[in-house]
């Protein structure tokens, strides 16, 4: 979603827009980084952008597709209308804490991106904290 990071690793890569994906909830999986969970009721957003061949084998390799990290799906997305997208999800089920820095990063894409406001909180609640005390309920700490 960063554009930085899109740039250095996918020069020829051509950003479409902010879109959405129904029925998924962002998380930190279990190796620390960001993936999709199915929850019915939930909307994810993110940023949708014009691949090349060689842009895919590039995020393919640096998202570590051949050893496993992540599992790249075709999923329906939706912008002004709907279409299939590109999506990576973490092989490993389950959730994590995300590894440090990585949520700031995150979230500046988010903001650069301008996506709405509740929806960049909801991914602030995965930044560490010192509180030991129980989580909100969308973190996916409590159950």
């Amino acid at each position: 979603m960063s554009r930085p990071h899109m740039r250095a690793r996918c020069p020829e890569a051509c950003a479409l827009g902010t879109a959405t994906l129904a029925g998924w909830r962002f998380i930190i999986g279990r190796d620390g980084f960001a993936s999709l969970v199915r929850q019915p009721g939930s909307r994810v957003y993110g940023v949708l952008w014009r691949l090349s061949t060689r842009d895919i084998a590039a995020i393919n390799s640096y998202e570590n597709v051949q050893c496993g990290l992540y599992l790249r799906r075709r999923l329906r997305i939706r912008m002004q209308l709907s279409s299939p997208a590109l999506v990576y999800l973490v092989r490993r089920p389950g959730t994590g804490r995300p590894r440090p820095g990585y949520i700031h990063q995150v979230l500046e894409a988010a903001r650069d991106w301008d996506l709405p406001h509740p929806y960049i909180r909801s991914i602030a609640r995965w930044a560490p904290s010192r509180w030991r005390g129980a989580r909100a309920r969308e973190t996916g700490e409590v159950r």
